[in-house]
């Protein structure tokens, strides 16, 4: 594809996409328990996501291998999306759990030297400023509660936790397979979490049905896909920039069409919140090399 095409079409594309996974999520979870939405969300999506693997030859993991695969796949989508998902159902707004997932650097960073990674003070810098921004637009909740804070720090840490996880024990695997194992795995845990709950009624079918429907064909699958086609063209770099536009994305859209209200505390955290995740994802210039003089060699007679 043409770089005017993927400047100008898919890269917003993607950040839609991206950002509508949480007011679909929150769709979901008014009409079926979030754990009844995660189980449908994985049980479809895993063996369409299988299929995909295999149609183009994905590099499936193997032995120890697999096993690392499957406990980030359940760090990354049962603790981060059961715990955002039931976030929802506490009236966390749309904005508030994007902004709190944009975070994610934050964490990542406490556990750098695990990675080996080196912050910069300017990094520190966007963390704290980025906190300082979840907390004004958690300030103007009026439905927030402080149980719908934890579980958002506690989807924060599985999706961070996950992602360190992943990058320490299975770096090289195909992204491909990895993220239909990810699904695959996590769609028994999500049913025995439904038992556990007991809480089994879908108060409203036709909404849960359009839902589930977006969630694995837009969200597990199309943002998947384009997500690679990015990353195989650019560097990581360039496309995780586009993760910034997420949060104000997602407050829009949570306002056009779940009348979520945009309150000036909210919007301003947004804006402080995304300020700080630029300052975070930017590292500091590396020290230049001195220059090579080049010695002419003495002229031989």
């Amino acid at each position: 594809m043409p770089d005017r095409f993927m400047n100008g079409v898919v890269q917003p594309l993607f950040v839609l996409m991206w950002s509508s996974a949480f007011i679909v999520g929150i769709i979901g979870v008014g009409a079926a328990p979030p754990m009844v939405v995660l189980l449908g969300r994985y049980a479809i999506a895993g063996p369409l996501l299988l299929l995909y693997g295999l149609a183009v030859h994905a590099v499936w993991p193997r032995g120890r291998q697999l096993r690392h695969v499957m406990i980030a796949g359940l760090l990354m989508q049962i603790v981060q999306f059961g715990a955002f998902y039931t976030a929802m159902g506490e009236h966390v707004s749309a904005a508030v759990i994007s902004l709190m997932q944009g975070l994610n650097p934050v964490v990542i960073a406490l556990f750098s030297g695990v990675l080996g990674e080196h912050v910069s003070k300017r990094q520190w810098l966007g963390f704290g400023i980025g906190g300082v921004g979840v907390a004004f637009a958690v300030s103007d909740q009026s439905n927030f509660s402080w149980l719908g804070l934890l579980l958002c720090v506690i989807g924060l840490l599985g999706l961070s936790l996950g992602t360190v996880y992943q990058k320490k024990f299975t770096p090289t695997v195909d992204s491909r397979a990895a993220t239909a194992v990810h699904q695959l795995v996590s769609a028994p845990f999500a049913g025995l979490l439904v038992l556990v709950s007991g809480d089994f009624h879908i108060s409203d079918p036709g909404r849960f049905g359009i839902a589930l429907t977006w969630m694995v064909l837009i969200n597990s699958m199309g943002a998947f896909l384009l997500l690679n086609a990015m990353l195989r063209r650019w560097d990581a770099t360039r496309v995780g920039r586009l993760f910034f536009a997420t949060p104000v994305t997602t407050a829009v859209l949570a306002w056009l069409f779940i009348a979520q209200p945009l309150h000036p505390l909210t919007i301003a955290g947004l804006a402080v919140g995304v300020l700080g995740m630029i300052l975070a994802a930017r590292k500091a210039p590396a020290s230049r090399p001195e220059p090579i003089v080049a010695v002419p060699e003495p002229v031989r007679a």
